[in-house]
């Protein structure tokens, strides 16, 4: 892919992710519901919350994870969740989630005094931050004495025949995505687990481990898998490139493509990352 030539990530994923928060909650939602979201719930079964704590969600999106845990630090605790993108923000508010409130905030540089909660998540958002090292720093910082920060982030993806069918149509139709330059280290990073431990270590934390999730994700039929498909972030800022007539093109092509290997229900497999780091 060609490198867009000054993009920064911050001036791309907020406009991406707010327009089409609305999609990527529903698309959350349904995957959690059914316990496919494997990475994610790891990470909100290690955290341990419980009534009383406060719990800051990192890069929250619409708060498909800070709801699980609103629940778990109610009547008294809180969860707070931040993000970069207002869209994701404002869908969140809307949601009149209890015991949670939400911020539109840079994780690299946290408003919140030193020692305010008692753990942080961050649900495949760290991929995004140019900065890791200070945004981990951050996260270390704003947490209590033995807090705990629990980080997802995607993993390389299985090479499957949907996924094939798929990038085929994608670059025949599709011109190539926006390629920012200030995020490749951090990329580089989150997808080495071995890397990405040193990095939490190299950020002050007194201990960190990576575990490694599998997990399948099940579309109903081809409709399905293309509805979500066109609204995923690498997806959908290739999308808004083109023309109104060109995007319909691609979506019936896709849908056939995919049709024609799987014309029921198929399964994709992802993997994950889990970082859990102590302070």
């Amino acid at each position: 892919m060609e490198e867009v030539r000054g993009l920064k990530s911050k001036e791309l994923y907020p406009g991406i992710f707010s327009r089409h928060a609305v999609a990527y909650q529903r698309r959350l939602d349904e995957v959690m519901a059914r316990g496919e979201a494997r990475g994610r719930q790891r990470v909100i079964d290690v955290v341990e919350a419980r009534s009383g704590m406060r719990i800051l969600d990192l890069a929250c999106g619409p708060g498909n994870m800070t709801r699980p845990l609103a629940a778990r630090v109610a009547p008294s605790g809180e969860v707070v969740g931040v993000d970069l993108a207002p869209g994701m923000i404002e869908l969140a508010r809307s949601a009149g989630i209890q015991n949670a409130r939400f911020e539109v905030m840079d994780i690299e540089a946290l408003a919140f005094p030193d020692g305010t909660f008692d753990a942080a998540i961050c649900g495949h958002g760290l991929q995004f931050v140019p900065d890791l090292p200070r945004a981990l720093g951050e996260a270390r910082r704003v947490l209590k004495d033995s807090g705990r920060l629990v980080a997802s982030v995607p993993g390389a993806p299985v090479k499957d025949s949907v996924r094939a069918l798929i990038d085929d149509v994608i670059e025949r139709w599709l011109p190539a995505a926006p390629r920012v330059a200030d995020d490749q280290t951090t990329r580089a990073t989150v997808g080495d687990p071995d890397a990405l431990r040193q990095a939490a270590i190299d950020a002050g934390f007194a201990d960190a481990r990576v575990e490694q999730v599998e997990e399948d994700v099940r579309w109903d039929s081809a409709e399905h898998l293309v509805s979500m498909l066109m609204s995923w972030w690498d997806c959908a800022c290739r999308l808004e490139a083109v023309a109104a007539d060109r995007r319909e093109a691609f979506r019936k092509d896709a849908l056939a493509a995919v049709k024609l290997e799987h014309p029921g229900a198929m399964t994709m497999t992802g993997r994950n990352l889990v970082l859990v780091a102590q302070k």
